[in-house]
């Protein structure tokens, strides 16, 4: 029998590798081993042979962030700055095509796909492409200046839209940015506008300024500006409310309904997680409805085990589109799966070792704990 070791590639000591190891090994599996993404990033690393490795962000490790923007950043890196995307982009997927290209190693994710999601241009065309309802983007290239991104608006009849950087995550530069009579403009936004660059902020704030806005707006367009329609979400307790969907091989395990104050419900921003039996009884019989259009954008990367979609939801809940799609969505802490779902009961982490993409063999041919580091060290 060939030998399999299941090892995450993550933050060691972060929360998402705690709790994916406290999952497994209720799930009566071995601990897995961790491989710091800063051990991939610098290439130099080993791995057990058979080695089978779970993709997990890379958010959370200060010394992969170091590596992959600091070089951009300069003097000036702070692990707050909004700048360094593109950077980090080419940073994550160069490694990850490198692991995917080890002899004898598989991956729980394809580099391919995790490409796509963290490109909001290619993920957005994708989506569409496939039938999946989106906001209607910005026609044209990326906007490369404020002057240049109002005039286009104005042409395309687009008062109130969302700016979200390219590859931007966790709602990082993303900017509300809506257009009133008589010229009155407002941009909300976690972006903080500072001498030494642009710094994200646990408080969304408001830019009425017509000047700063324009500051806002040039500062961010070299990080790359993907430009969607702002469809008014439902509501909830008369606040903003959106949806993430689990869909783990294929099927819709878990929900959790994101309510905020502010455009953007981000949890860390403020947003609060609302009530889903009242979504239900607000949707009624569209409630399937909503969980068929986050699966269909999951199928749109067909070798990606897991994906977190993020649904838009407006008419009253009747309809949905999709805002977002998250290689690295599932870490949603104490929440169960779908009482009526694949996985009931089931943390989110719990439900993917549960899956078929986790049903390989066990780590030795006896059937034994392989004997190996917790965290994989570098060589």
């Amino acid at each position: 029998m060939t030998s399999h070791q299941l090892v995450v590639l993550g933050c060691p000591g972060h929360r998402r590798t705690t709790l994916f190891a406290a999952a497994a090994r209720a799930a009566g599996r071995p601990e897995p081993a961790v491989l710091p993404w800063s051990a991939v990033l610098h290439g130099r690393y080993e791995l057990p042979p058979g080695a089978v490795v779970r993709i997990d962000s890379p958010g959370e490790d200060p010394a992969a962030d170091r590596l992959l923007r600091g070089p951009v950043l300069g003097a000036g890196y702070a692990p707050t700055r909004v700048e360094g995307g593109p950077a980090w982009y080419a940073g994550v997927t160069a490694a990850l095509r490198a692991l995917a290209e080890r002899p004898g190693v598989r991956l729980l994710g394809d580099p391919d796909e995790i490409a796509v999601m963290f490109d909001k241009r290619r993920a957005h065309a994708r989506l569409a492409a496939a039938g999946v309802p989106v906001p209607p983007a910005l026609p044209g290239g990326l906007p490369c200046s404020w002057r240049e991104l109002r005039e286009r608006l104005a042409d395309a009849g687009m008062r109130r839209v969302f700016l979200k950087p390219v590859h931007g995550s966790s709602a990082s530069g993303v900017v509300a940015l809506e257009f009133g009579p008589r010229g009155r403009v407002q941009a909300t936004t976690s972006v903080e506008l500072a001498p030494d660059g642009l710094h994200n902020s646990l408080a969304v704030r408001r830019y009425r300024s017509a000047a700063e806005v324009a500051e806002l707006v040039d500062r961010l367009a070299p990080e790359g500006l993907h430009v969607e329609r702002w469809v008014p979400k439902s509501e909830q307790g008369g606040r903003a409310a959106d949806l993430r969907v689990l869909v783990v091989g294929g099927r819709a395990t878990h929900v959790v309904v994101r309510t905020s104050r502010h455009p953007m419900t981000n949890l860390h921003l403020g947003g609060v997680r609302g009530e889903p039996a009242a979504v239900r009884a607000a949707a009624g019989e569209r409630w399937p409805g909503l969980l068929v259009t986050a699966e269909a954008a999951a199928r749109c990367f067909p070798r990606s085990p897991m994906v977190g979609v993020d649904l838009l939801p407006h008419a009253r809940w009747r309809r949905a589109l999709v805002g977002e799609v998250n290689a690295f969505g599932d870490l949603l802490p104490n929440l169960p799966g779908l009482p009526d779902g694949p996985a009931p009961g089931l943390d989110t982490y719990a439900a993917q070792l549960a899956s078929p993409a986790y049903a390989f063999g066990p780590p030795t041919g006896e059937g034994e704990p392989a004997v190996l580091p917790r965290i994989l060290e570098a060589r």
